[in-house]
């Protein structure tokens, strides 16, 4: 059982420190977005770059924040039904739908991203714009956001299973106690 929280608490404080970054990479994409506004506006000048660079940046808060966002209970469901059950009943849909939906979904998607991302790395893929940035940067960065998002998963797997062993108790119900 340490060794299994000692692996989740590892991959809640690496999906934390990436989480930070994210943060960072919004208010990067804000401000190249504003740079990008003015600069085509107010000095007639637009370029491919700063375009690729908002997409990219603004691909790796959604990829590499996924992790993250799994971590705090923040991802869309339908908790007008989800709200309604028991706590055991909500930890078991979770560890199900983390067992047999999120992890087999991150498995299936770096399976089938791998070729295509190793492919774009050997060939050093380039964007086919005019003053386009590198492609297989952003696509590392696709495989590396599933498997933070993968990780976080497992992690959540453990959490969940042990409190539904009872031997741990998780931060959401020790808050709805108090409530």
């Amino acid at each position: 059982m340490r060794v299994l929280l000692a692996i989740s608490r590892f991959i809640d404080a690496l999906n934390e420190r990436v989480g930070t970054l994210v943060v960072w990479l919004v208010l990067a994409v804000t401000l190249l977005s504003a740079a990008n506004a003015l600069m085509r506006y107010i000095f007639r000048y637009s370029s491919n770059a700063y375009l690729e660079a908002q997409w990219y940046l603004f691909s790796l808060i959604f990829l590499w924040g996924a992790g993250w966002t799994l971590k705090h209970n923040g991802h869309v469901r339908v908790d007008v039904l989800y709200a309604r059950f028991s706590p055991r009943t909500r930890l078991w849909i979770d560890f199900l739908g983390t067992l047999l939906f999120l992890l087999p979904m991150v498995v299936l998607t770096l399976w089938l991203a791998w070729p295509i991302v190793a492919e774009s790395v050997r060939i050093r893929e380039w964007s086919p714009d005019a003053g386009g940035l590198p492609r297989w940067p952003i696509k590392v960065a696709l495989l590396v956001g599933f498997v933070l998002l993968g990780l976080q998963g497992i992690s959540e797997l453990i959490k969940r299973g042990l409190t539904l062993a009872g031997k741990l108790q998780l931060e959401e119900e020790k808050a709805e106690e108090v409530a």
